[in-house]
């Protein structure tokens, strides 16, 4: 028998086509809060479904999130900012996708609906991979444009229908589809066996899925009490602080069906920043940096009588503003830990969440007789 062997090359011609069964980064990381799984772990699409999620390129990734605290990521929830510009969450991984007979189910969809009688290229991506590759159980050449290199990837005879393991493809972090990292994750959809990971630099890991909460997790905004409020006078301090409580911890469970791998990623609020928006100004402390209470708050409310006092947390203006307000820049630091199965647990880089608040600062006016 004569086995045919067709070359993959990756391009961005090929990026270009609906990328059929992980032939190329196929599915997208864009959770949303609580309901982040397709299918769930214990569901798997069916019929036409099947068929559009083995084409498709904008499949969610199966990544399950859960907001342990109650928050729902909405209303007065915001994202945070990660204070290391150079580190991010991985632009791409692989997932378990379809179980053998998920896979010929698809096909067997795409068969009676045309899908394998299209066209050009859309007919030999089809054809060629699920039918010769997955079907037929023929090698395929599977060239990477990144390492240069060639390998041959084995085929699976009836798309290894009665062995317990499932497909699985490359997944994109929703954002960075045409990222050239994207590329690393460039095996065509291959078969791992029930229970076991694959032997990977891109399988997914604890920590990558602690970096995809981390990249979820909303927090409150930042809005600081001030007496006097939103005006003040030279050289009179400005007193800042946040009520205890105003600010918990946000802890944030992602799991992938079907892995065993989970991770909970919390982010826990440890500092105030304080920019008053001029140089002319002192802040309290020095460096601008407020440290949260014990209890949660931050710094100390003012009371009557504390006017000529210098607060734990504050401002004091030196210069009046003179009709074009300050912007006081408040944020808050959260310290991001995480733990996850197996006992594998981390720091990942601090969050912060910055707003703006107008400052009108006024001198004060006095007669000497």
């Amino acid at each position: 028998m004569t086995v045919r062997r067709r070359r993959l090359y990756w391009s961005s011609a090929a990026l270009s086509i609906a990328m059929v069964g992980g032939l190329a980064p196929a599915a997208h990381a864009n959770g949303t809060p609580g309901n982040t799984t397709t299918p769930p772990a214990d569901e798997s699409p069916k019929g036409d479904t099947n068929g559009r999620t083995l084409l498709s390129s904008v499949s969610q990734s199966r990544i399950r999130l859960t907001y342990l605290d109650g928050r729902t990521g909405s209303g007065s929830m915001e994202d945070l900012t990660s204070v290391d510009p150079n580190w991010e969450p991985p632009v791409c991984w692989y997932e378990p996708v379809f179980t053998p007979e998920q896979l010929k189910s698809a096909v067997t969809d795409l068969k009676k609906n045309g899908g394998l009688g299209a066209v050009n290229a859309h007919e030999f991506w089809t054809s060629g991979i699920f039918v010769d590759h997955y079907e037929e159980g023929e090698e395929q050449d599977n060239f990477d444009v990144n390492s240069s290199k060639n390998t041959m990837a084995k085929g699976y005879k009836d798309y290894n229908v009665g062995k317990d393991g499932m497909f699985w493809r490359s997944v994109v972090r929703k954002g960075h589809e045409h990222d050239t990292k994207a590329w690393d994750c460039g095996r065509i959809m291959f078969w791992q066996d029930a229970g076991t990971i694959p032997d990977d630099e891109h399988a997914p890991t604890p920590e990558t899925l602690a970096a995809y909460a981390y990249d979820q997790i909303d927090v409150p905004k930042t809005e600081v009490e001030l007496k006097p409020q939103a005006e003040s006078t030279v050289n009179l301090p400005t007193w800042v602080w946040l009520d205890k409580g105003t600010f918990k911890e946000v802890k944030v469970r992602a799991e992938l069906p079907g892995t065993g791998l989970w991770a909970e990623t919390t982010a826990k609020p440890v500092a105030l920043h304080l920019e008053p928006g001029t140089a002319d100004a002192e802040t309290f402390p020095a460096s601008g940096d407020c440290e949260i209470n014990a209890d949660g708050s931050i710094g100390t409310p003012y009371t009557k009588g504390k006017a000529d006092e210098t607060p734990p947390c504050g401002i004091r203006y030196l210069r009046a503003s003179n009709g074009e307000p300050y912007q006081l820049k408040a944020s808050i630091t959260w310290e991001i830990s995480w733990e996850g199965n197996g006992g594998a647990q981390g720091d990942l880089p601090d969050g912060t969440f910055e707003t703006t608040q107008d400052m009108e600062v006024q001198e004060i006016q006095s007669i000497n007789r």
